[in-house]
């Protein structure tokens, strides 16, 4: 069972949410995509890590054979291809290694190599696999590291995994909910956060993925979010308060569930009720 967490952007409370979930749940796998600044691990601190360097393909050219005929220039899409002053340019940044360039080259002067764009951490805390993904500073796009982690034979059958999506609704959150059979997505109780809420819920609906809300950081006060859920009709999985101990052992990189009973009985409440809607959705689809 895959389950991603999102919202709309950082600060929601999306990472407290999949790490508590993921530390309550009988075995579970942990997946960080949010690659350019994970921080999941500092919550787990796992053990036993190991690191497994991520590299694309970029075109590599040999100015002996190219003789300038620009098909590949006028073929690449994302103009990472220039030929300028009688020699071929290769923008590596704005690659996307599809290999098209080089399919077409009639003199066979382009070949590719190994671009290391970042890495995958994996390592153990308690009943919990985490995998991290790292990106490289200035590296446009984490989308091969994202891809690479979700196809990771090692995601046992009866684990339940769940993805700590990137915030927003880029291409990164894409390839991370891809997968999912379920989808949370979490809500702050402002209207900025029913902004940052239906901009997830667009994206969920277009993937057409089962999904619930989550209302982090609720007041006794009205809370614009929960109106939003009530009038598109939205699953309301459960609320988060506001609450001051809460937000002090996730500032200080703590799993709360496992730190204080209160928190862990809050969290299973949580997961079994998601687990309730997966189910369901299942029974639906047969």
């Amino acid at each position: 069972m895959n389950i991603a967490v999102l919202s709309g952007k950082g600060g929601t409370g999306k990472t407290l949410l999949a790490v508590n979930l993921a530390a309550v749940a009988e075995s579970s796998v942990y997946i960080d995509c949010d690659v350019e600044e994970p921080n999941g691990h500092l919550f787990f601190k796992p053990i036993q890590v190991q690191a497994q360097n991520m590299a694309i393909k970029v075109p590599v050219v040999d100015d002996r054979l190219c003789n300038g005929c620009r098909i590949c220039v006028d073929f690449c899409k994302f103009n990472a291809l220039a030929y300028i002053g009688d020699r071929l340019k290769i923008f590596e940044h704005i690659c996307h290694s599809c290999g098209g360039c080089l399919l077409l080259c009639p003199e066979y002067a382009l070949t590719e190599k190994d671009k290391y764009i970042g890495k995958i951490l994996r390592g153990v805390s308690e009943n919990v696999t985490v995998h991290t993904g790292v990106l490289n500073i200035g590296e446009p796009s984490g989308t091969p590291i994202i891809k690479n982690m979700m196809a990771d034979g090692e995601h046992g059958r009866d684990e339940t995994v769940f993805i700590d999506c990137p915030p927003g609704s880029a291409c990164i959150v894409m390839e991370s909910i891809k997968d999912a059979d379920y989808c949370i997505l979490v809500a702050e109780p402002t209207l900025f956060g029913v902004h940052n809420l239906d901009m997830v819920w667009e994206l969920v609906k277009l993937f057409n993925k089962p999904h619930g809300v989550i209302l982090n950081k609720c007041l006794e006060a009205d809370n614009p979010a929960e109106q939003f859920c009530f009038k598109n009709n939205i699953s309301i999985l459960g609320k988060i308060p506001f609450d001051q101990e809460l937000g002090n052992l996730n500032g200080n990189g703590v799993v709360a569930a496992r730190a204080n009973e209160v928190y862990r009985s809050l969290f299973s409440s949580l997961l079994q009720k998601v687990i309730k809607e997966v189910e369901h959705e299942t029974t639906l689809d047969t």
